[in-house]
């Protein structure tokens, strides 16, 4: 229901109460249950992807996120999903122990700062802001605010994402472990140093866009050579989504992969000769560097 208020909070359970104590053990037990209520600070697509992919997992119930955006655009989405909205975002903090900040990065300052006075030792806080450092996150929140960073990218809508994430000063490995089970429910999730979020923004936040070009140039590839737009678009994409598993099921190294579809003389390094010649590798680690050293300026402001 649209800017409806979420219903008093459940009692915590031992194992996330025991999460909250930040132990090993603790973070194994969450895991099986997982928190009672999560939020969203922010409506946009990204929290709909993580939203979205932890109730599509069974993670959370969709009855108990609750989700804050300024007007309704963007909360229609999360009230589809059967998730409750409000337009308040400390109204997300007290009822929501683990909160996912997905704010717009230059509005995201001004947002910690009017939650922080309803921040309490209870909360996990996860910045999915793209350029707001942990040191920035803990300033403004706290002093002991338990925080997390992390980087998804838009396929966790489908299960398929590519997260990584990184600690603050005061979460500890429960609260690691805690969101780490969480999050592979929307795909692949690690735990990298900070100085590793901006390169995992660029090669795999921006990296989804630089797979549709490719994807998008295959067909057109096909289409020039008299294949129906549609079944072109269709075997682009399989073609892509199946390298990709053998890649991951296998832990090939690419170059092992492509060595082995190519034979001498034949069709592959042919067509392979024609993308070296039009400089396909150094443009896609030009476009991860471009993309990376972007987010590192965001960073920076």
């Amino acid at each position: 229901m649209g800017g409806g208020r979420c219903g008093a909070v459940q009692p915590m359970g031992g194992a996330e109460c025991a999460a909250r104590r930040g132990g090993e053990m603790a973070a194994a037990a969450a895991a099986e249950s997982g928190p009672r209520r999560v939020g969203f600070v922010g409506a946009g697509r990204m929290a709909e992807a993580i939203a979205q992919g932890l109730i599509q997992a069974g993670k959370v119930e969709a009855r108990h996120v609750l989700a804050s955006a300024p007007t309704d655009r963007n909360l229609c989405r999360f009230q589809a999903l059967g998730c409750q909205t409000t337009h308040s975002n400390q109204e997300v903090l007290q009822n929501c122990s683990l909160v996912f900040f997905a704010t717009k990065p230059h509005i995201l300052p001004a947002v910690l700062v009017e939650v922080a006075p309803v921040v309490t030792a209870e909360h996990i806080l996860v910045s999915v802001a793209a350029g707001v450092s942990l040191s920035t996150l803990e300033e403004l929140l706290p002093p002991t605010a338990r925080v997390l960073r992390v980087s998804p990218n838009l396929p966790c809508v489908v299960q398929e994402g590519a997260t990584v994430m990184a600690r603050g000063r005061h979460a500890g490995s429960g609260e690691a472990g805690l969101l780490r089970t969480l999050l592979e429910a929307c795909g692949q999730c690690e735990e990298v140093p900070e100085a590793q979020v901006d390169v995992h923004t660029g090669l795999s936040g921006s990296g989804v866009a630089f797979v549709c070009a490719f994807s998008e140039a295959l067909a057109d590839g096909a289409m020039k050579m008299g294949m129906p737009a549609g079944l072109a678009h269709r075997i682009a994409a399989q073609t892509l989504l199946g390298t990709a598993k053998m890649l991951l099921q296998k832990g090939q190294h690419p170059a092992e992969l492509r060595t082995d579809v190519c034979t001498p003389g034949g069709t592959t390094i042919y067509g392979l000769h024609a993308l070296e010649r039009g400089g396909l590798r150094a443009a896609a680690m030009s476009a991860v560097e471009a993309a990376t050293c972007r987010a590192r300026e965001l960073s920076r402001k």
